[in-house]
């Protein structure tokens, strides 16, 4: 894709708005056949990126979806919460940062006052910046990628779980970086490798519960991630190396979730989805 064909810097934490090409969340796309019809599910950084993607689709699909993003993401959260609402479904907007334990604890309280339960946990929101190396990266930023990437997820499931039931899923936004993970990535492959790691140790806790737990692991997908903490040349190639031979996009991450939150997948948990283009996960 030519440098004039993409938008290869934004300013973090990045907003749809600022992309191009704009990204694929399945809005003329994704068709629902009420697999979720009832439930109540809650995704974090759910305003854009992977996570506008499985609202829509959860909400096609007959959920009543909450996002929680930064407030200085409003915008997009507007958006999600728009596309939510076409559907006929309701949808609740929840700005803060999940770094804060209070937050986690209040954005659960809050989805189930609204929605009057919890069935779908999507921990989803993430931190990343590139650097060139251990040297290159700054304390406070290895801090702020545990925090949002892992500290979340112990935060969130922990105020989720006593409102989940029988047939209840937790889903959890991983990546190919916990398996192939790339030096310039260094804290942000380690988090989505303990991510994998907590998902399956949770799994065990909780399934003699009826509660579910399962790992997505995207591969290089086009969301505003990408061109707000990449250097230019990597977001201009980004993709390319994908046995696919390109970037995805978040609508074709969507039916993996989809999935694990169904009663399909009743006889799955523990597990890694791999998304990634043809990348075997090792």
């Amino acid at each position: 894709m030519a440098q004039d064909e993409i938008s290869t810097q934004i300013e973090h934490p990045g907003h749809e708005a600022d992309m191009a090409p704009r990204p694929d969340h399945g809005e003329s796309t994704y068709r629902g056949s009420g697999r979720l019809l009832g439930r109540h599910a809650l995704i974090t950084g759910g305003d854009s990126g992977i996570g506008r993607a499985v609202a829509l689709a959860f909400a096609r699909e007959g959920a009543d979806v909450a996002v929680a993003h930064l407030p200085e993401e409003q915008d997009d959260g507007d958006e999600t919460v728009r596309l939510i609402e076409e559907t006929g479904r309701k949808a609740l907007s929840l700005p803060g940062d999940v770094t804060h334990e209070a937050y986690c604890r209040d954005m659960v309280e809050q989805t189930v006052s609204e929605f009057g339960g919890l069935d779908i946990l999507v921990n989803n929101a993430a931190f990343q910046m590139a650097h060139e190396g251990l040297e290159d990266l700054p304390s406070e930023e290895i801090e702020r990628t545990f925090r949002t990437n892992v500290f979340a997820l112990f935060y969130t499931c922990k105020a989720a779980l006593p409102h989940l039931g029988e047939g209840a899923a937790i889903i959890n936004t991983a990546s190919e970086q916990a398996f192939e993970p790339s030096p310039s990535l260094m804290a942000y492959a380690a988090t989505k490798a303990a991510i994998v790691n907590f998902s399956e140790n949770l799994s065990s806790l909780v399934l003699e519960r009826g509660i579910r737990v399962n790992v997505v692991a995207p591969g290089p997908i086009w969301t505003p991630l990408i061109p707000a903490t990449m250097p230019p040349d990597e977001v201009e190639s980004f993709g390319t190396q994908a046995p696919i031979g390109r970037a995805g996009q978040p609508v074709e991450v969507a039916p993996a979730y989809v999935f694990l939150a169904s009663d399909e997948a009743s006889y799955i948990s523990g597990e890694t989805i791999a998304v990634t283009g043809g990348t075997p996960l090792h």
